[in-house]
């Protein structure tokens, strides 16, 4: 389980630290991918599997809707491993999609990490936090 904030820095070539507690657990590499709210998406490479899974098994999606969805999510994710200091190299198109250049929290999301824009994280905190007790209380009356 991934959770917590983590502040750090990009480096002249495009790497960041992974926090080290969450480094065990992502040894074997990760997928990156873009997420839907302007960051990166960071996925253990089981939990990828997992969604890959879920992906083809849709038998009520229409085919040409579910290939649609393979083409967005597949074709635009990276496969990439820690260094020995416990960075991934961010991929340009992700970078640029996210609006990263300098400065990133690493926010953790349950089954991954997300990977932000220091200030869209702070507007996207602020409005997740808003609306979190929303949707709880919601759920509840269900």
């Amino acid at each position: 389980m991934f959770f917590g904030e983590f502040n750090y820095k990009i480096d002249e070539k495009g790497r960041v630290p992974l926090p080290p507690r969450f480094r065990k657990e992502l040894k074997d590499g990760v997928v990156l991918s873009p997420g839907a709210e302007k960051c990166i998406n960071v996925y253990p490479v089981a939990e990828w599997k997992k969604l890959a899974g879920t992906l083809t098994g849709g038998s009520l999606t229409p085919k040409e809707k579910l290939r649609r969805l393979n083409r967005a999510i597949f074709a635009t994710a990276f496969s990439v491993y820690m260094d020995g200091q416990g960075r991934v190299a961010l991929p340009v198109p992700l970078r640029e999609y996210a609006e990263i250049v300098e400065d990133v929290v690493i926010a953790g999301a349950n089954t991954y990490l997300e990977i932000w824009n220091q200030v869209l994280w702070e507007e996207e905190k602020a409005v997740s936090q808003e609306q979190a007790w929303q949707i709880i209380e919601s759920l509840e009356r269900h």
